[in-house]
């Protein structure tokens, strides 16, 4: 029978003491405290019994600051506000800088100081728009008699109480009456004060007055410069006017909750909600840019 040497090289016995003296682990010589040295490169070892530190959580992403500039239509210095996550907080904050009442403002317009009702500020701010104030002028009343089933007039509201005139319709009864204009607010319909009704709820009231019987409101116009009183032959552009947001983002107001930051809607997006909003106009007599979204 073939004999096995028992002679083992230099390197056979080198092996055997470090199986026999050495602990091991998946092939590695474990040493004595029980840890594994750190790979070659800092590599941290793992902590005591085998386990891994967990990763570290992230810490959470800081809310950008958002400041915007604004400025009273009519007229005034600039001013920045932050801070506000609707539209009646936004009111309050332009108020707080300009000294005013929050109910002296009708409606703001962006990135112009006209009455331009595309430009109305509704339930987005482009992160770069800037904001103009239209505060209340003179109050002027008006006798109307319903001759036709519709008035001719798009009824909006601002989001913090007041109705205002957001469109007439050529060659209606209203715009025959030559003192009503768009961006009046509607303040009273035959005595009765309307201030804090929504659009839809004014529009609902003048649908219902009879024909052949002449009804009174009470409107009040935005308070307005020079330059825009004379506006059909002096064109006049204020240095703040035409600045258009180099981004896609805007801020969301919301009428609860927290505003947040949004991409701007698509071409797609707007156009399906302008359609909608016509829709609102040709029905019921409103305009509801955020109903229509």
């Amino acid at each position: 029978m073939q004999r096995r040497s028992g002679r083992r090289g230099k390197s056979g016995d080198a092996a055997a003491e470090r199986q026999e003296g050495t602990p091991m682990e998946n092939g590695v010589p474990r040493e004595s405290g029980g840890s594994r040295a750190s790979s070659e490169g800092g590599g941290v070892a793992p902590a005591q019994g085998g386990t891994a530190p967990a990763n570290a959580p992230h810490p959470p992403r800081m809310r950008p600051r958002l400041v915007f500039h604004t400025q009273l239509a009519h007229g005034s210095p600039t001013a920045k506000i932050e801070g506000f996550t609707n539209v009646k907080e936004l009111y309050a904050k332009i108020a707080e800088v300009f000294d005013i009442s929050p109910t002296e403002i009708l409606f703001c317009t962006l990135n112009t100081h006209k009455v331009d009702m595309l430009k109305l500020l509704g339930g987005q701010i482009g992160l770069e728009d800037f904001i103009f104030a239209h505060v209340r002028g003179e109050t002027k009343e008006v006798e109307v008699t319903k001759t036709e089933d519709a008035l001719g007039l798009t009824i909006t509201d601002n989001g913090a109480g007041y109705a205002f005139i957001k469109r007439i319709k050529e060659g209606s009864i209203i715009n025959r009456i030559p003192t009503v204009c768009v961006g009046d607010s509607i303040e009273a319909i035959n005595d009765q004060t309307i201030v804090g009704c929504r659009h839809y709820e004014v529009a609902k009231m003048l649908r219902e007055m009879p024909k052949a019987q002449p009804f009174t409101m009470r409107l009040v116009q935005p308070k307005r410069a020079f330059d825009m009183i004379s506006q059909r032959t002096r064109i006049t552009k204020n240095p703040s006017e035409g600045k258009v947001a180099s981004g896609r983002e805007t801020l969301r107001l919301r009428a609860k909750g927290t505003a947040t930051v949004e991409e701007a809607p698509s071409e797609f997006e707007e156009e399906a909600a302008r359609q909608v909003d016509d829709l609102l106009e040709s029905y019921m007599g409103i305009r509801d840019v955020e109903l229509g979204e």
